[in-house]
């Protein structure tokens, strides 16, 4: 049953809501709201049960989970692999220079493309992957500057950033007791720290982050995952 990350998100995003942000971020979209359909019909399809692994990313793309509503959701790959799409509203402060569109935005997430890419090749159906896997934003939130450009939670101020964290350690906490998860691998360092400040009993690892700003993601990124995970025994070589 997917009932308790479903009514975990719901509570994440209520509270997400609650927080204020100021400074450089312009815009603030939350995915959870506006397109709350397709994330409802993620949680729905694939996070029933319990799951070995679960991976954590940061927080939505704009040209990913902005859009849709998923992790790494770059349009193709939630589309047409992990059959999801649903109507996407707006959100309410939208910057000109990322418009969310839903399902029919022509540009693409690299970070989901490689993301998404990697577990198709690897398991070759959405099913064969969730059985076993989960995958999970820690913040749910996108925060924009003045220009547009893409503000990670870890530039916030700490004043900002601590409340945040709070709130974001408090569902992750909820979702590992629902999913009990036997190890916990971090898409890239920041990850990784929330999982060491959120669940310290649990095993956990971490992986090269797949965005292109990340000069080692573009340099083989499915192939040093493959690697690193089977070097932990994560997957089988």
């Amino acid at each position: 049953m997917s009932g308790p990350l479903i009514e975990a998100a719901r509570e994440l995003s209520k509270r997400a809501d609650a927080l204020s942000f100021g400074g450089e971020v312009a815009a603030l979209y939350n995915p959870l709201t506006y397109a709350w359909e397709p994330h409802r019909r993620y949680l729905e399809a694939y996070g029933g049960g319990t799951k070995k692994v679960l991976f954590l990313g940061m927080n939505p793309g704009p040209w990913g989970m902005a859009q849709t509503g998923i992790p790494f959701g770059e349009i193709p790959a939630a589309r047409d692999w992990l059959k999801l799409e649903a109507p996407v509203g707006r959100p309410e402060n939208e910057h000109p220079k990322r418009p969310v569109q839903g399902f029919t935005c022509p540009k693409s997430e690299v970070s989901g493309r490689r993301f998404w890419g990697l577990m198709r090749e690897r398991f070759t159906t959405p099913e064969a992957f969730f059985m076993d896997h989960f995958v999970l934003n820690y913040c749910p939130l996108v925060f924009m500057g003045e220009s547009g450009k893409n503000l990670t939670p870890d530039k916030l101020p700490k004043a900002e950033s601590e409340p945040l964290y709070r709130v974001c350690d408090d569902h992750l906490r909820r979702v590992i007791d629902i999913l009990k998860p036997e190890i916990l691998i971090g898409v890239g360092k920041f990850a990784l720290e929330r999982f060491e400040a959120a669940a310290p009993e649990v095993p956990r690892e971490w992986i090269i982050h797949p965005s292109p700003a990340n000069p080692h993601a573009n340099r083989g990124w499915s192939e040093a995952v493959v690697k690193k995970l089977v070097s932990l025994g994560v997957w089988e070589g």
